[in-house]
């Protein structure tokens, strides 16, 4: 990769070139998800596959679409965030699972991100931590009409997103320890009400407003921490609803755009 003009090298880690992936693109942890979200798309093409990052571009209901996957955690999230605007992406959708804290979220429903609690270290490294993570409303908005579309119980609210998945989110690690002051962190995020665990997306909703671009995150609720019910349910209902909201967000610009409005909002009829 050369430093005269990224946009149009292949991206280091990705592999992706501008041209090989759309607009806005899903954002699964897991490499082996990106086939399942595929699964419900109208066609698809794998474009890339390096390390942790397997990307496939192709329609749903017409739309063009891509998916990325990040692996596990925040600084290889925050990779595919850099690579992907430098091929000029400008809407990222995280898709994935999470552990709720509030007893409402049960196993598999569906939880829509508005804004981020940044309990990982990858965007302290870019702007202070006072920083919000929020997620762009047009995103959300179109998650969760998609979400309704689709018969899905879902919640909106606050994201923890953390670097560990054991002492950070206030489980034991081996052995049984367990990190200090664990069970007054989980309390303090339960008492604001803060809604669920998982590991992407305060640092991609960061990175996005840095850098000008829309973001959003819907998880499947595998966990509850207040009930102790673990189960893998409703595994393709975030993917779905993902994958539709981005169809509807195409109807949102166009509508947008028609009626030279400056930007979504409730006023504009699609």
């Amino acid at each position: 990769m050369t430093s005269e003009d990224p946009k149009t090298d292949e991206q280091y880690h990705l592999e992706v070139t501008e041209g090989d992936v759309a607009e806005t693109v899903l954002l699964p942890g897991d490499p082996e998800r990106v086939e399942k979200i595929t699964d419900c798309w109208d066609d698809h093409d794998i474009v890339a596959s390096h390390r942790e990052y397997r990307t496939a571009t192709g329609t749903h209901d017409g739309t063009p679409i891509s998916v990325t996957s990040t692996g596990i955690g925040s600084p290889s999230a925050a990779i595919a965030v850099e690579e992907l605007a430098r091929v000029d992406v400008d809407t990222l959708i995280r898709v994935g699972s999470c552990g709720a804290i509030q007893p409402e979220a049960e196993i598999g429903d569906l939880i829509i991100t508005t804004g981020a609690v940044r309990q990982e270290g990858t965007s302290s490294e870019y702007v202070r931590d006072s920083y919000p993570a929020v997620a762009d409303h047009a995103v959300v908005s179109a998650l969760a009409a998609a979400a309704e579309e689709l018969g899905y119980t879902y919640h909106l609210g606050i994201t923890a997103s953390t670097d560990s998945f054991y002492a950070g989110q206030s489980r034991p690690g081996y052995q049984g320890f367990e990190a200090r002051d664990s069970q007054e962190k989980i309390e303090e995020l339960q008492n604001a009400g803060v809604l669920n665990f998982e590991m992407e997306a305060s640092a991609i909703l960061t990175l996005a407003n840095i850098y000008g671009l829309r973001a959003g995150a819907v998880c499947t609720v595998y966990a509850n921490r207040t009930t102790g019910e673990f189960r893998v349910e409703g595994e393709q209902r975030a993917a779905k609803t993902a994958s539709k909201a981005v169809s509807l967000l195409a109807e949102m610009d166009e509508a947008v755009e028609n009626e030279g409005a400056q930007h979504w909002n409730a006023g504009v009829n699609l």
